[in-house]
Order: C-alpha cells, then sequence, then structure tokens
C-alpha cells in the first residue's frame, strides 16, 4: 500500500528504512522521500515509527 504518493512510496519501503536506521520524520523523508511533497502521510509515517521503535525517544512531532 503506497503511503506517500506524492514520491510512490510503500509502506513496505518505509518499514525497511525504519529498521535499517531512520528513526525520524525527517530521517524517513531523506531515506525515501516520503513526507518530503505535500507532507499528508506525516500522520502515517509517525504512526509507523511508533509501530517499528517502540521503546525508543522519537522526536516530539511538531
Amino acid at each position: 500500500m503506497y503511503v506517500c504518493i506524492c514520491a510512490r512510496v510503500r509502506e513496505c519501503e518505509i518499514r525497511r528504512v525504519i529498521r535499517a536506521g531512520a528513526h525520524s520524520e525527517d530521517a524517513v523523508g531523506d531515506e525515501c522521500g516520503a513526507g518530503t511533497g505535500c507532507g499528508t502521510c506525516l500522520d502515517r509515517v509517525a504512526d509507523l515509527l511508533e509501530a517499528e521503535v517502540p521503546n525508543a525517544v522519537l522526536p516530539a512531532l511538531a
């Protein structure tokens, strides 16, 4: 399923970059482009970050 339509990024790709060490919305965007267009997917990116890194201290959302 696509999470970011602007950059055509699928959920599986976002999960992959999170598991590889991208533990913030900005880091995910740098790795795969998700959230760097219109920004409507950032809530879903944040949900995936929380799901994939449940014990990490994630940066506060602006």
